[in-house]
């Protein structure tokens, strides 16, 4: 619930900063974190630990430049996770002296079991999501940075069985 919404949210905003506003007039760019719930993606977050947001919309077409603007966008998600991260390495250097001086304190121990597992989340689904096979972000930021022939070629194949794909590694652990 702090993740995701922060996650989707910042691809809004760099889609804002290149000219779309298709997730603003959706009332998507915010961090209320029940504009983004997809209802299959929670579900499964709770009952497996992995799960998914809504995508926020974007629209290639209103950014002024749109290929720079959708590698951008892409590109934003997974940063936000790795800024959310280093605020977690931050916070567990300000916990951690008191964490070590009174290592018997129940709530410490969970703050500092909290910070550790945000950063760990959030490095995990900034490198994830770069993996260049739809529908996650690194598969767009590929995809623009290909030739067109090429990039036309990746899409039709990877994205056809792109989501299949994913689900194999997934819950295969690769």
């Amino acid at each position: 619930l702090l993740i995701l919404p922060l996650h989707e949210f910042a691809h809004g905003w760099m889609a804002r900063r290149f000219g779309d506003d298709t997730a603003e007039a959706n009332g998507r760019l915010t961090l209320n974190p029940l504009m983004h719930l997809d209802p299959l993606g929670s579900v499964l977050l709770l009952f497996t630990g992995f799960g998914w947001a809504k995508p926020v919309p974007i629209n290639p077409a209103r950014m002024n430049n749109p290929r720079k603007g959708i590698i951008w966008t892409s590109l934003a998600g997974p940063f936000s996770n790795l800024l959310a991260a280093l605020l977690g390495v931050i916070l567990l250097q300000v916990e951690f002296p008191f964490y070590a001086a009174n290592a018997g304190s129940a709530v410490l121990l969970a703050i500092h079991y909290f910070l550790s597992g945000f950063v760990t989340v959030n490095i995990s689904l900034a490198v994830f999501n770069l993996i260049p096979i739809p529908p996650l972000d690194g598969s767009k930021i590929l995809s623009e940075l290909l030739p067109p022939s090429m990039a036309w070629k990746f899409d039709n194949l990877v994205g056809r069985y792109g989501f299949y794909i994913l689900i194999a590694l997934v819950f295969t652990g690769i």
